[in-house]
């Protein structure tokens, strides 16, 4: 990874600072349990050959076909996980305020959510979901039981926020982020209430954004998601909005809006980011594969490569990194092309210390990827 010369005048003369910024974050919550599965055993504990490779695990399935197989999941370790909660957690270790609210427990918070809920002062809706993701080298495979998300809606939101505490939260913020719209069954209509019922009554404040992430809406219908691109669109008009794409989801958009999809190559990226935010109508789509990111403005697109890892950690919640990484930098007040390459660092320290990293962190990895050692 080589970083522009741009991009290093640009943080050398501003400072990654986020300080004074708050941001409300929701709405899901998941207990993940990472787990490697086992190919061959020779011996008790992690005396094991791990299945490597997606495609292999695939391969192992298919052969059980008519017959019947037994996969082992070694556990590694629990952790507090959803697409918000991991996003929340960075936007702490970057330095923002956060206020949470989503499916961390009920009646009483869950034990993995003690700390974060007491850090983001949470709002809890519902028990949260369970996720077991199973990592490989190429990628990962995440299970999911979700049925307590079924109950988070609107009302449930207001009665468990306070009408009243709920609007000053919203005037008072720098950033609304709402994500994993897949997993919450009723997303749509809640955006629909708020940009109804909530927008139109929020004072003017300069610099308010929004930012929005799918997350993997492969198993809705292209009808949901039109739909719910739709509403996004409305948020628009109110403060600067932006989607955040994988490139599975960015060729999923593409499909569903009828636009022309492409390859991973940078000016496929940057065409795709900005045929989606022209049809949408809002500020700002950002697409990010594994090894690189690229975004759109009305101003034009950006490219920047990522410090790709080749023995993560850790790969779950990368790209709740990458958005809470663009999300801070562009509060800085940092440009596109800059928001990129912070980005791709901050998930960069994630994947590589299984930590969310502070500002100073995110700006020593970006140097160190421009001069390796």
């Amino acid at each position: 990874m080589r970083v522009s010369e741009k991009v290093f005048q640009e943080i050398q003369a501003k400072t990654f600072r986020t300080s004074g910024k708050l941001s409300v974050v929701g709405l899901d919550g998941f207990v993940d349990k990472i787990v490697t599965p086992v190919d061959k055993r020779h011996g008790m504990g992690e005396h094991f050959d791990a299945v490597e490779t997606i495609a292999d695990l695939g391969s192992r399935i298919s052969a059980a076909a008519g017959k019947s197989a037994n996969l082992e999941l070694f556990p590694r370790f629990e952790k507090l996980g959803g697409n918000g909660p991991i996003m929340a957690n960075a936007l702490l270790s970057l330095g923002l305020g956060v206020r949470y609210i989503g499916a961390l427990g009920k009646p009483s918070i869950h034990p993995e959510f003690e700390e974060f809920a007491r850090k983001t002062d949470a709002i809890s809706l519902t028990q949260p979901g369970i996720t077991t993701a199973m990592e490989f080298k190429d990628g990962k495979i995440m299970l999911g039981n979700m049925m307590s998300l079924e109950e988070i809606d609107y009302h449930q939101i207001i009665q468990a926020a306070g009408e009243g505490p709920f609007l000053d939260l919203l005037s008072k913020c720098d950033l609304v982020s709402i994500v994993n719209w897949t997993m919450i069954p009723k997303m749509t209509s809640i955006l629909q209430q708020l940009a109804d019922q909530v927008l139109p009554n929020l004072p003017p404040r300069d610099n308010r954004s929004f930012f929005f992430d799918l997350t993997d809406p492969a198993k809705r219908s292209q009808e949901d998601i039109l739909e719910v691109l739709q509403v996004i669109t409305r948020f628009q008009s109110h403060a600067e909005t932006t989607l955040g794409l994988n490139y599975n989801e960015t060729l999923q958009v593409c499909d569903t809006l009828g636009l022309a999809s492409g390859d991973k190559s940078e000016e496929s990226l940057k065409k795709m980011a900005t045929e989606i935010r022209r049809k949408l109508e809002i500020a700002c789509v950002v697409t990010h594969p594994v090894d690189s990111a690229a975004c759109a403005t009305k101003d034009g697109a950006w490219w920047s490569e990522g410090p790709f890892c080749d023995n993560p950690k850790i790969t779950t919640g990368a790209g709740d990194h990458f958005n809470a990484g663009f999300c801070a930098a562009n509060l800085s007040g940092f440009s596109p092309l800059t928001n990129l390459a912070l980005a791709t660092c901050t998930s960069g320290h994630y994947v590589r210390t299984a930590q969310s990293p502070t500002t100073n962190q995110v700006i020593e990895l970006l140097k160190q990827q421009d001069n390796p050692t």
